[in-house]
């Protein structure tokens, strides 16, 4: 049966069982009433049900029949407005439409602060609004607060409680409350507000009142320590082997009882004698700012001294982030029971337990011994390019230089107690994180035994450590400068015995400009000094201090050819090399037993080089050192790179190093080798 249809066989059914004289009253609200409810799919039942309460009711026709043929009137006035829709709404009540009855009763609290009057109704809203949460299914007892399903429309919920705040806000009065505020301070400017208990004459003592709403608190929060001074735990294989080979059984039992408390605890550790932070989400409730003086933290546990800070909130603020300090005077637990302030005068000890509605992520942390802390400052600039290694690490800090290939560039670091505790023990290790390119040789080495002599540092004293940055990178992946180095006809072999032993060879690199981003190449680096020292060390705890090193390496001079032409003695012979600066400037190459040799910025020259024969070494040549390398193209690259550092050494070039790496052939190697004869 369709709705209009249902209203229609509903209202025939009463006219034959009400009087005459209702009939007519409740059939014009009944219509309505049932057109609405119909697209609800109600049974046609509750329409006689409705009608029999209307009946009981007994209002006069004009009550009933205004709200329903208000339409068709002229428009009333916003006061006539408001009683109808009160009206409507209490009708509406008295027959079970509860929340239709909060609707209307929502329009008329909304009526009442329309744009149209000249002194808008605050408080009549205020008024209204309060008695149409009840119909929304809201409550604002915290007793009634529901754990469960959520009921309701959220969407309006918001809404209505938004309008209810704005209400309320609207018809307070700010100058009043400023007022009352001015005279509380009057007040205990001659007699402080503490948080004693007040006897009264008769023996009855009254407890103090905290301000736990001046400002209110959302959320407490514990952090942890910066990356720098974060402990750490050393790990002990006779702890791990005890825990895997322990006795004891899990029991679900014990883990129920204390799972409230191991909820609390927090999974990180403060350390004694640093200065520890709580966070804490506040916000001001009142119309102007709001002051509040010596606020810190409430514990229990080990001594705490807490640092009281003073803080200025704006009217109305919305949330804002306070940060409480502390520093902990011993080691074992610290509790975080709440905080206390000083609002107009008044102390207040507000507990964490007796606030509703705050959330806290734990409240109770383990204090560690004291550990030293550790300061680096070094020769070099700090980084504007922040490292970010995929492993995870966090880098303190950054520094950055830039270097020619081959170049060596000590890196002095100033190590600092700056601690309380004297620093003991110390390890650096480093670590790649960036690679662009082939890499020969070590890139970062130090001789740490220099500086633990200094040790232990007491605290204030300096040590200095010395890392030494040496880049020596490939870059003969310069296929178009290669290219026009061949073009210009320099060979590896076959010289002729009156060739030149200097040859000025000019490339026409000029017509290939090369990218500069493409000519530089990147190398990074990370230098973790783990320290300790003090008690803690007994316990067993570090602290891990992070140096980012971030270098660009630009090609300098290297080496496009090497050849051999035998000299007056078979023990000896000239290695003849082809060098190119590929730098912006004029560069001086010195070998051993060699006159200097100039070249000018994108020049290439050959030089010769007298040098005696080598004695090769079998590179690896133990059976041990064989089964590293199963590939055995993998075994000679590495002996051509053994034989080639040897040759480096032996040609002694200063300032930089340039490699024959990746340019040696057999050839040339056969010619350096000495003959293996005796007699």
């Amino acid at each position: 049966m369709k709705p209009r249809e249902r209203a229609t066989t509903t209202k025939a059914m009463v006219r034959q069982a009400e009087p005459e004289s209702v009939q007519e009253i409740n059939m014009e609200h009944l219509y309505v009433l049932g057109e609405s409810t119909a697209r609800q799919r109600t049974s046609w039942i509750t329409y006689i049900k409705a009608t029999r309460v209307l009946m009981k009711i007994k209002k006069n026709r004009d009550r009933c029949i205004t709200p329903i043929k208000a339409p068709q009137e002229a428009i009333p006035k916003d006061e006539e407005k408001i009683q109808r829709y009160s009206i409507l709404s209490e009708l509406y009540e008295r027959i079970g439409f509860h929340r239709k009855s909060a609707f209307f009763k929502r329009v008329a609290a909304m009526q009442c602060v329309a744009p149209s009057i000249v002194e808008p109704g605050w408080r009549a809203c205020y008024k209204l609004l309060l008695e149409t949460l009840p119909g929304y299914s809201l409550s604002l007892d915290p007793k009634d607060f529901s754990k469960g399903t959520h009921r309701g429309w959220a969407a309006v919920q918001m809404r209505l409680l938004h309008e209810l705040v704005y209400a309320s806000r609207r018809m307070g009065n700010p100058a009043l409350s400023k007022d009352v505020t001015q005279s509380l301070e009057n007040y205990t400017s001659k007699c402080p507000g503490t948080m004693d208990f007040i006897t009264l004459p008769d023996g009855l003592k009254l407890p103090p009142v905290p301000f736990t709403k001046l400002p209110i608190v959302r959320s407490v929060k514990l952090l942890n320590l910066p990356v720098s001074l974060r402990p750490q735990k050393m790990k002990s294989l006779l702890g791990q082997n005890m825990a895997t080979k322990s006795p004891f059984i899990y029991s679900p039992i014990i883990a129920h009882n204390h799972g409230e408390e191991q909820s609390k605890k927090i999974d990180f550790q403060w350390v004694q004698g640093d200065v520890c932070e709580v966070q804490l989400m506040v916000y001001n409730p009142m119309p102007f700012e709001l002051r509040v003086e010596n606020m810190g933290l409430l514990t229990s546990g080990v001594e705490f001294e807490s640092l009281p800070a003073a803080l200025s909130l704006p009217a109305e603020s919305g949330l804002y982030p306070v940060t409480l300090v502390g520093v902990p005077q011993s080691p074992g637990q610290i509790n975080v029971n709440g905080y206390h302030t000083s609002v107009f005068g008044v102390f207040s000890d507000c507990l964490l337990d007796k606030l509703p509605g705050i959330k806290t992520s734990g409240c109770t942390v383990e204090v560690i011994p004291s550990l030293p802390r550790l300061q680096i400052s070094t020769s070099l600039p700090r980084s504007a390019r922040t490292l970010q290694p995929s492993s995870g690490d966090e880098i303190t800090t950054s520094v950055s230089v830039q270097l020619y290939n081959g170049e060596t560039q000590p890196l002095i670091i100033k190590l600092e107690n700056i601690g309380t505790e004297p620093l003991e023990k110390l390890e650096v290790t480093s670590k790649m994180v960036n690679i662009k390119g082939k890499l020969f040789g070590d890139f970062l080495s130090w001789n740490l035994e220099d500086t633990l002599s200094q040790f232990p540092l007491k605290p204030g004293n300096v040590a200095v450590f010395t890392v030494y940055i040496k880049v020596k990178l490939d870059f003969s992946c310069h296929e178009n400068l290669l290219q026009d180095l061949n073009d210009d006809g320099i060979s590896v072999s076959g010289l002729p015995l009156s060739s030149p032993f200097r040859q000025v060879i000019k490339p026409r690199i000029e017509n290939k400009p090369m990218n500069p981003q493409e000519a530089t190449k990147t190398l990074e680096a990370i230098l973790n000094f783990r320290y300790s020292g003090g008690p803690g060390h007994i316990d067993g705890y570090y602290r891990n201090l992070s140096l980012g090193l971030h270098v660009e390496v630009e090609p300098s001079v290297f080496f496009t050819r090497v050849s051999t032409l035998p000299a007056t003695s078979t023990r000896q012979c000239h290695l003849l090399l082809d060098v190119f600066n590929s730098t912006e400037h004029e560069l001086m190459i010195s070998a051993k037993n060699n006159e200097d040799l100039v070249l000018h910025a994108g020049e290439c020259q050959r030089m010769a080089i007298q040098v005696d024969k080598f004695t090769f070494e079998s590179y690896p040549d133990s059976p041990g050192e064989r089964i590293q390398y199963a590939n055995p193209k993998q075994l000679e690259e590495e002996r051509k790179q053994a034989k080639s550092l040897e040759i480096n050494n032996k040609l002694d070039i200063r300032e930089g190093e340039a490699s024959v790496e990746g340019i040696l052939n057999q050839v040339v190697l056969d010619h350096l080798q000495l003959a293996p004869l005796q007699w």
